[in-house]
């Protein structure tokens, strides 16, 4: 986005507004377009830039995962709160779809959808069991062989997969700027390089930047993995780091080896996933696998160079057909994550003056686009399909050191079940 940026000024002086809205990106942007759609005044405060955290860096899957996976999400909720979880994110891919195309923004959005692919015989159980639950409580999607991999000319490190084929891949820093565009263009203030250095619980909430105060009857916190350090939602999201890469334009003999003609974009079976999608001008974006936590939620390096030298390795297994292509950006962020792997949506503060929603655990194209919608239901008083969210009793993280331990254990256990997968790969 860096060259191709106007930035909105930053707020000088005092301002009185219905609704403030902290943080400019899917969240924060979605909710002001919705809340002007429902005439509220709405001003919106960001950090940085629009689409300066997750929502300008992530790998660019829309997809309907929600969840840990659907098999977890059966044995955790139930059938009957499974299926309306799964409706939620089918929802809110076609939200996106049809905002995309409302507001015209051009995000090379290829609609092929994405799958979840084995790359082992290990991982067959695992891909058999969530196609049968997506099955069992009516998604869409559809089980591939390895013959069925081949046929769609998907690469040949991917031997089964389970087809989700609502969604796709697109541009997400070209994606935030054009929902940037149309917040502006439905009457939203928008004030970049103002952050918010405190929230003042009161009626009306006052709001403190470097430069001026913002008195507000509503406050949404649209800060994702950044919400505790405003004091909000400590014990109930963390932030984990998680880093990305970018290879050199592939030629057209590169291309040709490894096939991928459809598009779809690919993430694995592993415990901690690994991710891959072809971009408009014939990269390759991918990464993910390693997270990081850093003890208290502190901030870490967001690109790790020993993380990036690993990703580069799994990257070359996966595509040995590569093996002289360039990687020419390594990047990374705090994404946040909820215990029960959920987005956490609601309402806190004095009088329920504060709205929320955070946590959408690396999957938040769709749902925290969609998490505008929820905010306005919630304010506005209407059930949506967001209650699926909204009405769960969440589980509260432990206290440190308490909670650096369940993280490690937890990444720890994951990272052993698929350093077994991946060595079975290397050796067979």
């Amino acid at each position: 986005m860096a060259g191709t940026r106007s930035d909105a000024p930053p707020l000088r002086g005092d301002l009185d507004v219905e609704i403030a809205v902290i943080g400019a990106g899917y969240t924060g942007l979605s909710s002001a377009l919705e809340l002007r759609a429902d005439g509220r005044e709405v001003a919106v405060l960001e950090a940085e830039y629009a689409g300066f955290g997750a929502s300008g860096r992530n790998a660019g899957h829309l997809t309907p995962t929600i969840g840990k996976d659907v098999p977890t999400l059966v044995r955790v909720f139930g059938h009957r709160r499974a299926r309306a979880l799964l409706s939620l994110a089918e929802t809110a891919i076609r939200h996106v779809e049809e905002g995309i195309a409302r507001h015209g923004i051009a995000c090379d959005y290829a609609p092929a959808g994405n799958v979840v692919a084995a790359v082992h015989d290990r991982q067959y159980a695992a891909v058999d069991r969530a196609a049968r639950a997506a099955a069992e409580l009516g998604a869409h999607g559809t089980l591939l062989d390895e013959r069925e991999m081949r046929r769609r000319a998907l690469p040949a490190a991917f031997t089964r997969g389970f087809l989700e084929p609502l969604g796709g891949i697109l541009d997400p820093g070209r994606y935030v700027r054009g929902l940037r565009d149309a917040t502006l263009r439905a009457g939203a203030a928008l004030f970049e390089h103002t952050p918010v250095v405190r929230v003042e619980r009161g009626s009306p909430l006052l709001l403190h930047t470097p430069a001026g105060r913002v008195r507000a009857r509503r406050v949404v916190l649209a800060t994702n993995a950044y919400t505790p350090r405003l004091g909000f939602l400590t014990s109930t999201i963390l932030p984990l780091w998680v880093q990305l890469f970018r290879t050199a334009p592939l030629g057209a003999a590169q291309r040709a080896a490894i096939g991928w003609t459809g598009a779809e974009g690919i993430y694995t079976a592993h415990e901690m996933l690994e991710s891959y999608r072809l971009t408009a001008d014939g990269r390759i974006v991918g990464g993910a696998k390693y997270v990081r936590y850093g003890y208290g939620g502190r901030a870490l390096a967001d690109a790790d160079p020993g993380v990036a030298l690993r990703l580069e390795e799994i990257f070359r297994r996966r595509f040995p057909a590569l093996d002289d292509v360039a990687i020419t950006d390594h990047w990374g962020g705090p994404i946040a994550f909820a215990l029960d792997f959920l987005p956490a949506v609601g309402r806190t503060g004095p009088d329920d003056s504060v709205l929320y929603a955070a946590g959408y655990a690396g999957h938040g194209v769709a749902l925290a686009t969609y998490a505008g919608k929820m905010i306005a239901d919630l304010l506005a008083g209407r059930a949506g399909p967001g209650a699926a969210l909204w009405a769960r009793r969440r589980i509260p993280l432990p206290p440190e050191p308490l909670r650096w331990l369940v993280v490690h254990g937890l990444t720890t256990i994951f990272g052993t079940i698929d350093r077994r997968v991946d060595r079975s790969v290397a050796t067979a």
